[in-house]
C-alpha cells in the first residue's frame, strides 16, 4: 500500500515528507509504548500512535518505519518534525482514534508484522 493511500483512508494532515507519498509499505504496527516497538515490531512500514515525545521518531528511524501517523488529532513538536525530515520519515497526524485507524487499515489490507516477505 502506499503511503499516499494511507492518508487518504486515514483523512489525515500531511507534517512531512510529502516526497515520499508513492513509498510501498506492507505492515503496520500500533503503539504507545516505545519498548514494545522495540521489542516486538518486525518489518513494519507504519507507525500509529498517540504519543508526542521525540523518542517515536528516534524508534521509527531504528526500526526503518517510512511513516508515522499520530491519531486523536496529537500533534508532533517542531523538533520531531525536523528529526523526522532528517530521518526521511513521513509525518501525518489523523482525527481518528488509534483503534479506528487500524480498523481502516487492516480493512484495505495492511497488515502487521510482514515476517521479512513483501508482496
Amino acid at each position: 500500500m502506499k503511503i499516499c493511500e494511507i492518508q487518504n483512508l486515514l483523512n489525515a494532515t500531511m507534517l512531512c515528507g510529502e516526497e515520499n507519498l508513492e513509498h510501498e509499505v506492507y505492515s503496520a504496527c500500533c503503539s504507545d509504548m516505545m519498548s514494545d516497538v522495540l521489542a516486538y515490531v518486525k518489518d513494519q512500514g507504519v507507525l500509529v500512535t498517540g504519543l508526542i515525545n521525540p523518542q517515536v521518531i528516534r524508534t521509527a528511524s531504528m526500526m526503518d518505519m517510512a511513516c508515522v501517523v499520530f491519531v486523536r488529532s496529537k500533534a508532533p513538536t517542531d523538533e520531531m518534525v525536523d528529526l523526522a525530515e532528517k530521518c526521511g520519515i513521513v509525518l501525518m497526524k489523523s482525527d481518528m482514534r488509534a483503534y479506528e485507524a487500524c480498523g481502516h487499515l487492516f480493512a484495505a489490507g495492511l497488515r502487521g508484522n510482514a515476517g521479512g516477505t513483501h508482496g
